[in-house]
């Protein structure tokens, strides 16, 4: 007889990052997800399978308190020393200096299940005027196919510069199937940059305006995300708050052939809690349902719905 013995977290060298560890953990104790999920549930923990699966790929980090209560509740989970985890983690990462002058703004880990994949791709374009732009309305149209697959979302965006010399707004496009769209056109702007990253579905563009704006000025972009032949299957959009927003329109429009039984507006103050349903949406004549509100405040806000 053969035997062999899994590491633990505090097997795993002092040096290695907090990621390495938490799946070392998890292998030693013999838990899915689902049940470390589970586990934080009786302790009345709220932690996303997501942002579980997220912590331990290295694809973002918890840094939250919250996020920091529930790692202190996995160490005792997972039967691991005290601080083997939390120590792991370092200091938070900081912020852009003008997302600490916009009052309420989050950062990416915040509202982005992967927001180290969005901060990579920011960086090869050379960090774009981060929290100089304030949304004056967003406006978007999600389309759904006949096969209960993404078509396209088109969005149109009014925006002010809150300084002299902004001149782009980078837009992302996030699919957790790790499916990338095309960038099917633009108005209003020209698209310059764009970078993706396959395994963790993103795609960023830079849209460059037509000149440099002054403090004060407004302008308009619109772009188009679209699918052809290999297309997601969908049950929801969500848009990325970072900033506060005047207004936000999302309309998602179905096809006639594939009509949802249920649609639901939900919200999430950020990607640590889980969505929660707002209202119930009702499906008008022309296929479409939609959310329409004002003073957004930074979050996730979207729209889901249920097939059967």
């Amino acid at each position: 007889m053969t035997s062999t013995t899994r590491p633990a977290a505090a097997d795993v060298p002092r040096a290695a990052p907090f990621d390495e560890a938490l799946r070392a953990a998890i292998r030693a104790r013999g838990l899915s997800l689902e049940r470390l999920h589970a586990r934080l549930a009786d302790r009345g923990i709220r932690v996303s399978l997501a942002s579980l699966s997220n912590w331990q790929r290295g694809r973002c980090r918890p840094e939250r308190s919250h996020s920091l209560h529930a790692v202190r509740a996995l160490e005792q989970i997972l039967g691991v020393p005290e601080d083997s985890l939390v120590s792991r983690l370092g200091p938070p990462r900081p912020r852009g200096r003008w997302v600490r002058h916009v009052p309420g703004a989050l950062p990416y880990r915040e509202v982005c299940p992967v927001h180290a994949s969005v901060d990579r791709l920011l960086e090869q374009i050379d960090g774009p005027c981060d929290g100089r732009l304030e949304w004056l309305s967003c406006h978007e149209r999600f389309r759904v196919g006949p096969d209960r697959r993404e078509v396209g979302v088109h969005t149109r965006l009014v925006l002010r510069a809150l300084a002299d010399g902004v001149d782009r707004h980078v837009a992302l496009h996030y699919n957790e199937l790790g499916l990338l769209p095309e960038l099917r056109g633009t108005a209003y702007c020209r698209a310059g940059r764009t970078r993706t990253d396959r395994p963790d579905g993103v795609t960023a563009v830079e849209l460059l305006f037509e000149r440099p704006l002054e403090r004060g000025e407004t302008t308009v972009v619109e772009y188009e995300f679209g699918y052809g032949e290999h297309a997601p299957l969908t049950t929801f959009y969500r848009r990325w708050f970072r900033f506060p927003a005047h207004d936000y329109l999302l309309q998602v429009q179905f096809d006639a052939a594939a009509l949802p039984a249920r649609c639901y507006r939900d919200w999430q103050p950020n990607v640590s809690t889980e969505p929660t349903d707002l209202q119930e949406l009702r499906l008008t004549g022309w296929h479409t349902a939609h959310l329409a509100d004002v003073d957004i405040r930074p979050g996730v806000h979207g729209v889901r719905w249920e097939w059967d």
